[in-house]
């Protein structure tokens, strides 16, 4: 059994704050994979189903981000999991919005709820960091974390949540390289060879070939070509004129 863990705030207010992604990342898990309905259990709310060959409960802690480690202990306590078991969905300041990176241990980095599952679960557990930037100036870090989204955002949110929801069947069985291919095919698509970019919009339309004419190879010469010089009877001064045309 895996446990997913997405960090974030509880309650309405906090639903859509950049410090939130982690919870909506696991909303479209369950959504996008038929998990059984949101309940009540260990200090937050969780939600059970398949990934593949893998059962995996998802969890959102309720215990406000700085005591996540608190709900997540007590879910490994009573499954008899260990932190290499868990895999925590967080946003992270260090990385461009949209950009997913995936990382095993390690420092928390000042981020209050990875500095709770340290103290309570230690830092053996997998994380996956989700990119939404850093206002510049670390005085603005707590105002920028726990506003909403922009409207500007929405596009890539919801191309790297369902990234997220494509890759989990991978995730939950190791293959953290499959996981971050099936997350850049939905932040990052490659070009088709139609031309087609993200979206399904036609590239530009080519250029004619070069060293080719645009017209049809059917048509006729332009009315400006130069008469033909067999049967010439021009004067010697004409045909010095009509060579400088």
């Amino acid at each position: 059994m895996k446990l997913f863990v997405g960090l974030g705030n509880p309650g309405a207010e906090y639903a859509r704050n950049r410090h939130n992604i982690g919870f909506m990342a696991l909303d479209r898990i369950a959504e996008e994979h038929g998990f059984s309905p949101w309940k009540s259990k260990f200090q937050g709310r969780i939600a059970e189903g398949r990934l593949g060959r893998e059962k995996v409960l998802l969890l959102k802690p309720e215990t406000y981000m700085n005591r996540s480690g608190q709900s997540v202990g007590e879910a490994l306590r009573f499954y008899k999991l260990e932190p290499e078991d868990v895999t925590v969905f967080h946003d992270e300041l260090d990385l461009a919005p949209g950009k997913c990176r995936a990382k095993s241990g390690g420092g928390h980095a000042g981020h209050n709820g990875l500095r709770s599952l340290h103290a309570h679960v230690g830092d053996s557990y997998h994380r996956i960091r989700l990119g939404i930037g850093h206002p510049g100036r670390k005085e603005l870090v707590a105002g920028y974390v726990l506003h909403d989204f922009a409207k500007a955002d929405e596009d890539w949110l919801d191309d790297l949540l369902r990234g997220i929801a494509d890759g989990a069947p991978a995730l939950a069985d190791g293959d953290t390289a499959r996981f971050m291919n099936a997350v850049s095919l939905r932040v990052a698509p490659p070009r088709s060879g139609g031309g087609e970019a993200k979206g399904g919009k036609p590239g530009p339309k080519p250029g004619p070939k070069s060293g080719s004419s645009p017209q049809s190879s059917t048509a006729k010469a332009p009315p400006d070509t130069p008469p033909s010089t067999t049967d010439d009877s021009r004067s010697a001064l004409q045909k010095l004129v009509d060579k400088f045309k």
